[in-house]
């Protein structure tokens, strides 16, 4: 049993100058970027490298249009190495122009073709929450089933990851966050991964303890002392994406992806919505094993009993940027019961890397809860 692997060189730098100076970026190298990002931090460097900006190719989530038009910009050049500048949706669209061939993205993300990687990543993050600079799985809608679909392959793995915290300062408040709250669940879920690890579980718990302790000082001071936490909450979010590249995450994302792709609603922010329920859940079906070890290091950081952990994280988390009615996206009644088989139909990989593998009359019932 293969209990971790970390493939990925992670790196800092004070500035986004310092990074490209080091790198040597120019000709030869592929830039796909936040355009607010690259015109705020890089533009300014006049790099001779080939760039296209995210936003040219659609607005939200990535899309297998999305990325088909992508893949169209960058065979045309004959660049052999790609930097990512971006959140989760930049970088994720990125790793599929690592892979040789001229395969569509539905061929890639329903692994209908071989995957071979042929061309260098570096990973630059602008959120707190993606960790996709670490892992190896891509997510993108296929439009054809309206719904999310992972890619998890070795394949795509960023060779460099590159941590700048200046380039979150520009987020939203409530980007922010969404991201790292999806930064804490992709902790939990590794953490209560049935392929967790000792090793998977010391970057799980520590970033765990970095975002709430962060959300601490954020309820105490203000949402402008996030200012303040950048570095931390970047390196949380590499944390978690180092321990879900391996252990993998489970319900929480199964259960969003239908939300995601059908109404369109951020990934961390959908996620946002089903983690303490989820849990909850898990809780009545499995309370010991695992979930019990969860809970007493959670009780830890909450000050509270290990029986209430989750009311207390959920007092925490709303304090910090409230939840909607699953409603409030625009969701029907009548989709609760085929958002649920569509999850048990299309997401597999996520629900069997789940604390406790639901069933879709279990995932309706959530749905409904939180309808």
């Amino acid at each position: 049993m293969k209990l971790f692997q970390q493939k990925t060189t992670v790196h800092k730098f004070k500035s986004a100058g310092e990074f490209t100076e080091q790198y040597g970026i120019g000709k030869g190298d592929f830039i796909l970027a936040s355009k607010s990002i690259y015109e705020a931090y890089f533009a300014p460097q006049k790099l001779e490298a080939h760039v296209e900006y995210k936003n040219k190719y659609g607005a939200g989530e990535p899309t297998d249009v999305m990325i088909d038009a992508l893949l169209a910009d960058f065979r045309r050049t004959e660049c052999r190495r790609i930097i990512a500048i971006g959140g989760g949706a930049v970088i994720d669209m990125a790793k599929i122009l690592v892979l040789a061939g001229d395969y569509s993205t539905e061929q890639i993300f329903k692994r209908e073709v071989p995957l071979a990687k042929e061309r260098t990543l570096i990973a630059v993050p602008t959120t707190c929450g993606a960790g996709s600079e670490v892992s190896n799985v891509s997510i993108t809608e296929l439009t054809s089933i309206h719904s999310k679909l992972g890619l998890a392959s070795d394949e795509i793995y960023a060779d460099e990851a590159v941590l700048i915290p200046e380039l979150l300062s520009k987020l939203p408040y409530d980007f922010f966050a969404t991201s790292a709250i999806d930064a804490f669940i992709h902790a939990i879920e590794s953490y209560v991964s049935p392929r967790s690890s000792l090793y998977t579980e010391m970057f799980s718990m520590k970033a765990m303890e970095m975002i709430i302790q962060g959300f601490k000082k954020i309820i105490e001071k203000g949402a402008d002392y996030r200012m303040e936490l950048l570095d931390e909450f970047l390196t949380a979010s590499n944390l978690a994406g180092i321990a879900f590249g391996n252990a993998g995450t489970g319900a929480v994302h199964a259960m969003s992806y239908p939300l995601s792709g059908v109404y369109h609603v951020t990934h961390g922010e959908a996620n946002y919505q089903f983690l303490t329920a989820v849990f909850a859940s898990y809780q009545r079906m499995n309370p010991d094993g695992k979930l019990k070890k969860l809970n007493q290091f959670l009780g830890g950081l909450l000050d509270c009993p290990e029986t209430e952990v989750y009311k207390q994280l959920e007092g925490i988390l709303d304090k910090i940027i409230s939840r909607k009615k699953l409603r409030e996206y625009g969701m029907k009644e009548d989709e609760i019961q085929s958002f649920a088989e569509s999850v048990e139909e299309s997401q597999q990989r996520l629900l069997d890397q789940s604390y406790v593998k639901m069933t879709a009359a279990q995932m309706a019932e959530i749905y409904r809860q939180l309808y």
